[in-house]
C-alpha cells in the first residue's frame, strides 16, 4: 500500500507519496490554509486513495492539516522527529529540503506499523497549555528575578541579609519599602521590575490552582510523588493514552524504554536519550521523589544498587517501573469525566 508523508512548516505543507518499496512516486507542496488542506486531501485521493498518512508536527504547524485530514476519513500517524531524522539521512539526496524530508517522513510511515495516530484535540491538551502558559510565566519571572538581583546588589548592598529571595512575598514587600526612598533611574527600574515580578508569580500561582482543580480527581494523584503539575504535565504531554498499544510503547515515547547495545559476549543497554523529553521529566520528578521518600521505592534503589548499579542507573530502573504504574493510571484516568467541559 501506498503512504503519504507531509512536512509541515508555518506557510507551507511538502508531502511525498511512496510505494510499497520506499520509491518516490510524487511530490508536491502545498499552501498552510484551508485551501492548501483541501488540495493536499485532494491530492492525496488522487496518488494514494485510502493509503496511510504521516505527518511530522501534528501538534504544531501540522494541526489544522491534521484535523482536515481526519475529518475527511483519512488515517493519519504521528512520525517521531528522530525516526524522520535518521531515514533523512539515507536519503542519498544532496542537501535540505522540504521534498526530501516529506520523503523521509514518507519512508517511515511505510515501514513502521506501530506509528501512534495523531493526537486529536481533548481536555488533556488544554491541560497542556496551561501548564506550557505557567511555565512561560515562571519562565519570564526568573528572567526578571535575576535582573533584579543585579539592580539589587548595586542599590541595597548586602540586601540578602534582610530578604534572603525574592520568591516570598514578605521579603518582595521588604525589598519594595527600601527602594521606595531611592531616587535615580535604576532605583525606578528596579520598582517597576519587583512589581512585574509579583504580577507573573500572581499569575502564575492562579494557573497553578486553576491546574489543581482539572487533575484534583485523576488517579495519577494517588502516586506519591505526583503532585498537581507533574500530574498535569503526565496527562497534557500523554494526550489520548488509549492510542498507545502498550506500557512498553508509552515507555518508549516517554524516552524510560532502554535501548540494546550488546555486541558479542557484552551484554548491555544503554540510556535512552530520545522520546518525549518533558513525560521523561516527570517521570524523573517522580522517581527523584520515591527514592528519598516512598519505602518501596527506596527498597527496590537499594537491590539495584546491591547487583552492582549506580545510582543513576537505579533511577533509570525506576523510571521504566514507574513508567508501567503511570500508564495504568493514564488510562484509569481517561475513562473519567472531562474536567475541562
Amino acid at each position: 500500500m501506498r503512504a503519504i508523508g507531509i512536512d509541515t512548516h508555518k506557510a507551507t505543507l511538502a508531502a511525498c507519496v511512496v510505494d510499497e518499496l520506499g520509491l518516490p512516486l510524487a511530490e508536491a507542496t502545498f499552501a498552510n490554509d484551508p485551501a492548501g488542506h483541501r488540495a493536499l486531501a485532494a491530492w492525496a485521493g488522487a496518488v494514494a486513495p485510502g493509503g496511510l498518512i504521516g505527518l511530522e508536527g501534528s501538534a504544531g504547524f501540522g494541526a489544522a492539516a491534521a484535523r482536515f485530514l481526519l475529518a475527511q476519513g483519512r488515517e493519519v500517524r504521528e512520525v517521531p522527529p528522530q525516526l524522520s531524522h535518521r531515514e533523512r539521512m539515507r536519503t542519498r539526496r544532496a542537501g535540505k529540503s522540504d521534498p526530501g524530508d516529506a520523503l523521509a517522513i514518507a519512508r517511515v510511515t511505510a515501514r513502521e506499523p506501530d506509528l501512534p495516530p495523531v493526537r486529536r484535540a481533548d481536555a488533556s491538551r488544554a491541560l497542556q497549555l496551561l501548564v506550557e502558559a505557567r511555565e512561560d510565566l515562571v519562565a519570564e519571572a526568573t528572567r526578571v528575578r535575576n535582573r533584579l538581583h543585579a539592580d539589587l546588589v548595586v542599590l541595597l548592598p548586602g540586601y540578602g541579609v534582610a530578604a534572603v529571595n525574592l520568591v516570598a512575598a514578605r521579603h518582595r514587600a521588604a525589598i519594595g519599602a527600601r527602594l521606595r526612598r531611592l531616587p535615580g533611574v535604576r532605583a525606578g527600574l528596579a520598582r517597576e521590575r519587583l512589581a512585574r515580578l509579583g504580577r507573573l508569580m500572581a499569575e502564575a500561582d492562579r494557573l497553578e490552582a486553576r491546574l489543581a482543580v482539572l487533575v484534583a480527581d485523576h488517579p495519577l494523584r494517588t502516586l506519591p510523588g505526583a503532585g498537581v503539575l507533574v500530574t498535569a504535565k503526565l496527562v497534557g504531554e500523554a494526550g489520548d493514552v488509549r492510542r498507545f498499544r502498550s506500557e512498553a510503547a508509552f515507555a518508549m515515547l516517554a524516552g524510560v524504554a532502554p535501548i540494546p547495545a550488546s555486541s558479542g559476549q557484552t551484554q548491555r543497554m544503554r540510556l535512552n536519550r530520545g522520546g518525549n523529553r518533558q513525560l521523561n521529566r516527570a517521570l524523573h520528578v517522580i522517581a527523584l521523589a520515591q527514592a528519598w521518600h516512598d519505602e518501596r521505592a527506596r527498597t527496590f534503589v537499594a537491590r539495584k544498587r546491591a547487583a552492582g548499579h549506580t545510582w543513576r542507573e537505579a533511577i533509570r530502573a525506576l523510571k521504566r517501573h514507574l513508567a508501567r504504574v503511570v500508564y495504568r493510571l493514564l488510562v484509569a484516568g481517561a475513562s473519567a469525566p472531562d474536567p475541562a467541559t
